[in-house]
């Protein structure tokens, strides 16, 4: 068996007295695409802020690529190879998208000629970015603007992608363009853990699953098997 690029174990945290996860055991393999799905509250953003050291694990452990990461600081996190889009995307008002992205690469220290050549990675990833690279990036609709906040993720240089919510609000088409990008980026050697409400979707671009309820993995496996569950089936699915 593979080391896990992302193991883990027993993780418990929340917000102050509030405890929101419980337990969590959760496993990403190199080179991968796996997702956390779940409805609005089950703890998923909770999750991947303690994973990006934005919360302190109350317990538990979070390793990758060996290293232990609970209660890293986030720059430590970022420089160890694991990159955070958020949900609702956090562009910088009255900064272009070429700036946007650029402010991905603050930890990185491989040189300018390294960054360029990434920049014009996600050009041809997303060619609306380039046609738009001038254009404050908030003004952009909500589907540009999450390409743009990936692209943000993909100028990191990380080994690990986690996206917030990827779909949320967006028209299917932005949808579709979005999945289409991160299939292709995996492609290239980028694993991806990405955290959606729309099971569909996350389905369809993951190999493995992690069902979370009330702070908890109720379920967990290939998303094949996940979606002929009839626990899955009839909470999430619409059976």
């Amino acid at each position: 068996m593979p080391t896990p690029l992302l193991e883990i174990r027993g993780l418990a945290a929340g917000y102050g007295d509030v405890q929101v996860l419980w337990g969590v055991d959760l496993v990403v393999e190199p080179g991968e695409i796996a997702c956390v799905v779940g409805s609005n509250g089950a703890g998923k953003t909770t999750l991947l802020r303690t994973i990006s050291g934005l919360l302190r694990p109350m317990a538990g452990t979070i390793r990758f690529a060996g290293l232990d990461l609970a209660g890293a600081a986030p720059d430590r996190v970022l420089m160890a190879g694991i990159a955070h889009v958020p949900e609702g995307r956090r562009l910088f008002r009255g900064l272009s998208v070429r700036d946007n992205l650029l402010l991905g690469t603050y930890a990185r220290t491989d040189g300018r000629s390294a960054i360029e050549k990434d920049l014009a990675f996600v050009y041809d990833l997303f060619p609306i970015l380039k046609e738009r690279s001038d254009q404050d990036a908030t003004t952009m609709s909500g589907g540009e603007q999450q390409m743009c906040a990936i692209g943000r993720g993909i100028m990191a240089k990380p080994r690990l992608l986690m996206i917030d919510e990827m779909s949320l609000g967006l028209a299917p088409r932005a949808v579709e363009i979005l999945g289409e990008a991160l299939i292709d980026i995996n492609g290239h050697g980028l694993s991806i853990l990405l955290v959606e409400q729309d099971v569909v979707t996350a389905f369809d671009l993951a190999r493995h699953g992690f069902v979370v309820d009330m702070g908890r993995v109720t379920l967990s496996g290939e998303t094949a098997a996940l979606a002929k569950d009839p626990a899955m089936r009839g909470a999430y699915l619409g059976d």
